[in-house]
């Protein structure tokens, strides 16, 4: 079988870009520093939830939830009880999330870890055989954080209400993927795993033709995760950490990496 006429830029650019220097700054950092699974699924969900505004105050904010929970998160989290995590995080503040949806979201993974062993576990209990992707898992995965009152509804988008779910792809790339740049950990098939999409991976895609949609909902993630499926079906997220690093660092000019591309190429006239 021919490979496919975009592999070999897209190879050239993950060969350049995904390296562990070119993280920095990401909240992915973070999760360098806990080579422990347990304390690494913990740091993931914190990490990948506070993943929106501005980055410098994304690592402000991921970094002063980490300073509450101490050498080890996934202890801290287990041992104390959600009133008194919702006390150590009340002065908490990123954009729309408080430090009680925080203290709600860690309650909840201890809930989950306590009846089912690890996040991990829970997560991966929702997979079928016939399951072509995540989505129905990760439906399942996300009701289960949300408090009863919905308080946390912004902190842990629901996948049914259209939203891509850029976070909660961002935490399982970074928990299932495992090369120079995504620390993995989990033992799930990469192959099932949805494109963390949020506008500006929308753009770099939609120029790749990647995807018809005209907004970047969980629709069009699925659209550009099966359009990368035609180039490397096994691990269709392998591409997102590269192409994202264009057009965000001062070193990179996303005009010339189109002008490289065999084209005009749409994966919509396959």
């Amino acid at each position: 079988m021919e490979p496919h006429p975009l592999k070999d830029a897209l190879e050239a650019l993950y060969r350049k870009y995904n390296r562990r220097r070119y993280v920095e700054p990401d909240p992915l950092q973070f999760l360098y520093e806990y080579p422990g699974l347990e304390d690494r699924e913990i740091v993931a969900l914190v990490a990948s939830s506070l993943a929106y505004g501005r980055v410098a105050q994304i690592l402000k904010s991921v970094s002063g939830v980490l300073d509450v929970l101490g050498p080890s998160p996934f202890e801290f989290v287990m041992n104390t009880p959600v009133g008194s995590l919702k006390r150590a995080l009340s002065g908490f503040r990123h954009r729309f999330t408080t430090g009680e949806d925080v203290a709600a979201m860690l309650h909840s993974a201890r809930c989950l870890i306590k009846r089912h062993g690890s996040l991990m576990a829970f997560f991966a209990s929702g997979l079928k055989p016939r399951d072509t992707s995540v989505l129905q898992a990760l439906t399942r995965f996300a009701a289960a954080f949300e408090s009863p009152g919905g308080k946390a509804c912004f902190l842990v988008p629901r996948p049914e209400r259209g939203s891509a779910c850029k976070r909660w792809n961002l935490f399982l790339r970074w928990m299932v993927r495992k090369d120079d740049v995504d620390p993995g950990g989990w033992d799930l098939p990469p192959s099932l795993l949805i494109v963390p999409l949020d506008t500006h991976m929308y753009r770099i895609c939609t120029r790749l033709g990647a995807t018809c949609r005209k907004q970047a909902d969980m629709r069009a993630a699925l659209e550009i995760t099966r359009s990368f499926s035609r180039i490397i079906s096994e691990d269709p997220v392998r591409y997102d950490f590269a192409l994202t690093r264009l057009g965000i660092r001062g070193d990179t000019d996303p005009d010339d990496f189109f002008r490289g591309l065999p084209g005009p190429w749409s994966f919509l006239d396959e």
